[in-house]
C-alpha cells in the first residue's frame, strides 16, 4: 500500500481531522500489528486523555483504534490493530500499511477516561484490550497514580507484554486462563484501597464475569468503567414506526431491519461507523417515544432519559418513535 490510501472519499468519521504519515508498523503479535502515525511536517499532535481513540480511515473504511500513550504531549500516535480474516472495520487493509503511507484519522476522543477522583487504579484487560489498558497505566506511571493491572493473554499471543512488565513490574499480573484469573479476581477484588476504580477491556464476556465479581463484592457502578471492543448478537427485534419531526414524512422499520438501514435508504445521511452500538457515531435525538436501547455506548443514566438513541442497533419499546430528524 502507498500513500493511495488517502485516495477514497473522506469518511464523515475523520471529517475536520488530521492526515498522518505512518512512521512505523512492528508485529505485536502473529495476528497483531503495532503502527505509528505522526504529522508528516513533524508538528506536534493533539494531546489527549488516557483511554482515548483514534477513527482511522484506510480505503474506503474506518474503525476506531485504541491509543497506547499517555497522551501527554504526544510527538507521535500508536496504536495496535487485531488483524479479523471476517471482519468488517477494515482491519486487513491496516495491516497493509507500511513506512510513508498516509491516512485519514479524526482528532482522539474518549469514553474511558480515568476518574478523576481515583486515588488508586485497578485495570483489567485480555487480548487486544491491553491497549487502552496500557494507556491508562502509562499516564498513571507519568502522574505518579498507584495502579495495578491483571492480564489475561495466550502465552506468545500477547500484545505489549514486554511494556507492561517494564511499566508495571511487581504491580502486573499476568493470567493464560479462566481459572486463573478467577483466583486473582478474587483476592483483587477484596483487597483494594479506598478510593480504587476499576477499568476493564476486552470481549464482551470477559468484561460481563469482571464486572459481575465486582458488583457482587459491593463494588458501586460509580467506580466500575468498561470499554467494549465487539457486540453481542442482537435479535431481529420487534416492527415499528418513525416519524420524522422535521422531514414531516413517516418510515416503517420492520423486524430484522435496523433504524439506521431504514433512514438510510429513505434518504438520510447519518454518519455512522461500527453498525454494532459501540462508537457512538449514529446518536440521534428522541423528541416522543421510549427507545428499546441496545448499545453499549450511552450511560445508563443517558439511557433512562430517552432523548437519544444510538440508531444502527436500538429499536423501540412503542408502536412509534418521533425522532428530531
Amino acid at each position: 500500500m502507498t500513500v493511495t490510501a488517502l485516495q477514497a472519499k473522506v469518511h464523515p468519521a475523520v471529517k475536520d481531522g488530521l492526515e498522518l504519515e505512518v512512521t512505523n508498523a512492528n508485529p505485536e503479535t502473529d495476528s497483531i500489528i503495532s503502527i505509528t502515525l505522526a504529522d508528516p511536517s513533524g508538528t506536534a499532535l493533539p494531546s489527549y486523555v488516557p483511554g482515548s481513540h483514534l477513527v482511522v480511515q484506510c480505503g474506503a473504511g474506518a474503525n476506531a483504534y485504541s491509543l497506547t500513550g499517555s497522551g501527554t504531549a504526544p510527538s507521535e500516535y500508536t496504536i495496535s490493530v487485531l488483524q479479523v480474516e471476517d471482519g468488517a472495520g477494515g482491519s486487513m487493509a491496516m495491516h497493509r500499511l507500511t513506512i510513508g503511507d498516509r491516512v485519514h484519522v479524526s482528532r482522539p476522543r474518549s469514553a474511558f477516561a480515568p476518574a478523576a477522583i481515583a486515588k488508586h487504579f485497578l485495570l483489567v484487560a485480555a487480548g487486544i484490550g491491553i491497549t487502552p489498558v496500557l494507556s491508562h497505566a502509562r499516564s498513571a506511571a507519568e502522574w505518579g497514580t498507584a495502579a495495578e493491572l491483571i492480564y489475561v493473554h495466550r502465552p506468545g499471543a500477547g500484545a505489549h507484554v514486554a511494556e507492561a512488565r517494564e511499566l508495571l513490574g511487581p504491580a502486573l499480573t499476568e493470567c493464560s486462563d479462566r481459572d486463573s484469573l478467577q483466583k486473582v479476581l478474587a483476592q483483587k477484588l477484596t483487597t483494594q484501597p479506598l478510593g480504587t476504580h476499576l477499568y476493564v477491556c476486552g470481549p464482551l464476556a470477559f468484561m460481563e464475569t469482571v464486572l459481575d465479581q465486582a458488583r457482587e463484592q459491593g463494588w458501586s457502578t460509580t467506580r466500575l468503567h468498561s470499554e467494549a471492543f465487539g457486540a453481542a448478537e442482537l435479535d431481529a427485534g420487534e416492527p415499528f414506526k418513525v416519524n420524522l419531526a422535521r422531514s414531516g414524512i413517516s418510515l416503517d422499520v420492520p423486524a430484522g431491519v435496523s433504524l439506521l438501514e431504514t433512514l438510510e435508504n429513505a434518504g438520510k445521511s447519518i454518519p455512522n461507523m461500527c453498525r454494532k452500538g459501540i462508537c457512538g457515531e449514529c446518536t440521534i435525538p428522541v423528541l416522543r417515544g421510549t427507545p428499546q436501547h441496545r448499545d453499549l455506548y450511552l450511560s445508563d443514566q443517558e439511557k433512562a432519559e430517552n432523548t437519544t438513541m444510538m440508531c444502527c442497533v436500538s429499536r423501540s419499546l412503542d408502536e412509534e418513535l418521533e425522532l428530531d430528524l
